[in-house]
């Protein structure tokens, strides 16, 4: 097959490792010399594959013979010596795009072409039409002190705003000064929004007094976690190279909540470029267990609203970084569908699996945060106009909960996520036993690591990336460093594999409504990221710990704190919808979260 492109040209002649190659005439590992120009072609012929002027540096079997390790694939003597006889002409010049001469600079906002589309083709996924009915429960008189309302849940804030018991204004102030008194300890918030959160209070409590009332979400403060982009206010991606990174637009999800009438307080702390919990002010920590961190790289939504510093806040996730620190801080973490929340504005980690998503201390508040945030971007290519149907009030007997028997025996199951399954059982839904092959299903990480890689290119290539202050093995940087060495035959068989397990949960959601799964078991986390799947993470009960616990490798340098007596702190369990039927979600979890009955407790220390 010919195939024209510009490796068949004579690009490179003026390039410096052109004229270095040109100048030594290399010898391959066979001896011959390498040619330092395309051969002149008779009228008609097309060009062919390995044709290109000599690029890069020297290429020996002995270089093959040890990159087989890195790849884990064998060669014979032969194939090593014919790889490298061609590798200059052949593969070297396809990096012009990243080592010149005509180098292409990409700009963070373009996506790949080829994109993740969670909906199977030939299916309809998510409701027909929008529907939300909130809860109608007595909410209660305002409380007289600060702390009582400054824990309590948005469904509530907004019943009182609502109904003027409180101003915006009054509300804002509260919670500042908790941030004033409490982010010493905690390390959750990275840049107070004061001014603009004043400003935008004020003008919330004249359109309430006017009659314009928006909606829930009107006049209540939150927290955004420091990768989403905030006009003339730092977004600094808790990253050393971005400190001084300030946006001149808002992202689509800060726009949107601004129409909302919510009002932004704080840019709240996440782990560096998305990952763990330690940023380049600290760790993170978690206020039911300050000797630990609170879990990322959501860590400031987690800790900020866990402690009662925000009336809800957003997180994102691409592997965990809405669940992990929604259960290890007790706060409940809704990750929407892939695409239903638009990502523009907010920093790219992995274009296929990144998802924005709220985080509160109540279910029903963490539905009225997304449906303020859905919709379609033109600024994400991934982005979908969807629907939402909430009613709180629909019975959620006969509603058929999967659950993995093997998982809940085990590790890391609890006896808390078991009594959630009798949970099930008593409000009338049916547990439906599920399985699913047992394919290595961490393999699909090698998508994550790729994105990763190449969305933090130029920081890794320059060097900046040595400048994070978590540099240990289990650390971008040397993540990063390592994804250049990943095969591109691996990532597109990877990404049929995505396909595969896509299938296998298409299987599963036509059995079931929803799955109840052990927030942190590995194998689901994986899979419903990669798939596209909501979930919902809710506190459930207590567990008690002895040691303290990390999102990093083990250390044994540095071992974590232990505890004698054991420590009590929340634990949460987590349900996984079909695609876009969040609302299906929030009505079981809002069901469960109201038998379980352990959501008012807050963390001592805190009042």
């Amino acid at each position: 097959m010919a195939f024209i492109s510009n490796s068949r040209r004579t690009f490179l002649a003026q390039s410096s490792l052109g004229l270095l190659g040109a100048a030594v005439a290399p010898l391959l590992a066979d001896g011959q010399s390498a040619p330092n120009s395309a051969p002149t072609l008779p009228p008609g012929a097309p060009p062919a594959f390995g044709t290109a002027p000599a690029a890069g540096p020297v290429v020996t079997t002995a270089n093959f013979e040890s990159a087989e390790k890195l790849v884990q694939v064998e060669m014979t003597a032969a194939d090593r010596a014919q790889a490298a006889g061609n590798w200059r002409m052949a593969m070297a010049p396809l990096y012009e795009r990243r080592v010149g001469p005509r180098k292409v600079a990409i700009e963070e906002t373009v996506a790949p072409w080829s994109r993740w589309d969670p909906v199977l083709p030939g299916t309809i996924a998510g409701p027909a039409e929008n529907h939300f009915l909130r809860s109608t429960v007595e909410v209660g008189p305002l409380p007289k002190s600060d702390a009582e309302i400054a824990f309590a849940p948005v469904a509530h804030l907004s019943h009182w705003i609502e109904t003027k018991q409180i101003t915006s204004e009054r509300l804002t102030l509260i919670y500042l000064a908790r941030i004033d008194r409490f982010n010493p300890k905690l390390r959750c918030v990275i840049t107070v929004t004061r001014e603009l959160a004043m400003m935008q209070a004020k003008r919330a409590d004249a359109e309430i007094a006017a009659g314009r009332y928006r909606g829930p979400l009107h006049g209540i403060p939150w927290g955004g976690k420091d990768l989403l982009d905030t006009a003339g206010i730092p977004t600094t991606y808790g990253a050393e190279p971005f400190r001084d990174r300030v946006p001149a637009e808002d992202a689509a999800v800060v726009k949107k909540l601004t129409e909302a009438g919510a009002v932004l307080i704080a840019k709240l702390s996440m782990g560096a470029l998305a990952l763990n919990d330690i940023w380049f002010g600290g760790q993170t920590m978690n206020p039911w267990l300050l000797e630990e961190g609170s879990s990322g790289s959501s860590a400031g939504p987690g800790s900020a609203t866990a402690a009662g510093l925000v009336g809800f806040s957003i997180g994102s996730e691409t592997g965990g970084s809405i669940v992990s620190p929604s259960m290890r801080c007790g706060v409940t973490g809704l990750r929407p569908t892939y695409g239903r929340v638009p990502r523009t504005g907010a920093m790219t980690l992995c274009w296929s699996l990144d998802k924005l998503g709220p985080m509160a201390r109540g279910v029903e508040d963490t539905l009225f945060v997304l449906k303020a945030i859905s919709g379609a971007d033109a600024g994400d290519v991934s982005s979908v106009n969807s629907k939402l149907d909430y009613d709180a009030a629909r019975p959620v007997s006969g509603l058929r909960v999967g659950y993995f028997p093997k998982w809940m025996q085990e590790a890391p199951a609890t006896d808390v996520d078991r009594a959630a399954l009798e949970t099930v059982k008593k409000l009338g839904m049916v547990p439906v036993e599920v399985s699913i092959p047992d394919w290595p299903y961490d393999s699909l990480d090698l998508i994550l690591f790729a994105e990763g890689a190449a969305a933090f290119e130029e920081l890794t290539l320059s060097h900046k990336v040595d400048q994070l202050k978590a540099q240990v093995p289990d650390a971008w940087p040397n993540t990063f460093r390592q994804a250049r060495f990943l095969s591109a035959v691996d990532f597109v068989q990877t990404d049929r594999f995505r396909r595969k397990v896509a299938l296998e949960m298409a299987r599963v959601f036509s059995q079931v409504d929803l799955l109840l799964v052990p927030s942190l078991r590995d194998e689901m986390l994986t899979i419903t990221n990669f798939t596209g799947h909501p979930s919902l993470t809710l506190r459930a009960g207590f567990v008690e710990v002895a040691e303290a616990r990390s999102d990093w490798a083990p250390d044994p340098a540095h071992p974590l704190p232990k505890f004698s007596p054991p420590r009590r702190v929340p634990h949460g369990v987590t349900l996984i919808g079909q695609l876009f039927e969040e609302g299906t979600l929030g009505r079981a979890g809002l069901a469960m979260e109201r038998s379980f009955d352990v959501a008012k407790e807050n963390p001592a220390g805190f009042q």
